[in-house]
């Protein structure tokens, strides 16, 4: 039996069950009770509340600077995925992420950016509005 690291549970066992980078982003930003401590029985419980506390704040920064490097296309995708499971609309999904923007920022940011974050939600946003007001087929005229 191969022992694993509190890091390598979260991100093999834990996050393969959330579905996108902006889905793992969004379950691991609901793990946390205050800016600096995460709640998750299971992992506490194998690892000690310090290794959990450690592995789900790396996690954490891990997916917050991997929803900045993935192209918008990518995450629109993602969105409509994750928009579907909680039976919303894409823009009700984004502007849902966008008020809770604090909660979605780890503490270590990592080299990314506030503002860099908030633009990615932004062009998101401005992106399901656009879909939801342009019909499927339509044709621009030449």
């Amino acid at each position: 039996m191969t022992l694993k690291s509190a890091l390598d549970d979260v991100l093999g066992v834990t996050l393969t069950a959330v579905s996108g980078i902006v889905g793992k982003l969004e379950y691991l930003s609901g793990l946390r009770e205050t800016p600096n401590t995460y709640s998750h029985w299971g992992l506490s419980r194998v690892y000690g509340d310090g290794a959990a506390q450690q592995a789900l704040a790396e996690a954490h920064s891990v997916f917050f600077l991997a929803t900045l490097r993935t192209s918008l296309r990518t995450l629109q995708d993602e969105v409509a995925v994750s928009s579907q499971g909680k039976q919303r609309s894409a823009e009700e999904y984004i502007n849902d992420l966008r008020t809770r923007l604090p909660a979605l920022l780890p503490s270590d940011l990592g080299g990314g950016s506030t503002r860099h974050f908030s633009s990615v939600l932004h062009a998101l946003s401005s992106l399901a509005s656009n879909q939801t007001k342009t019909p499927p087929h339509a044709t621009h005229p030449s």
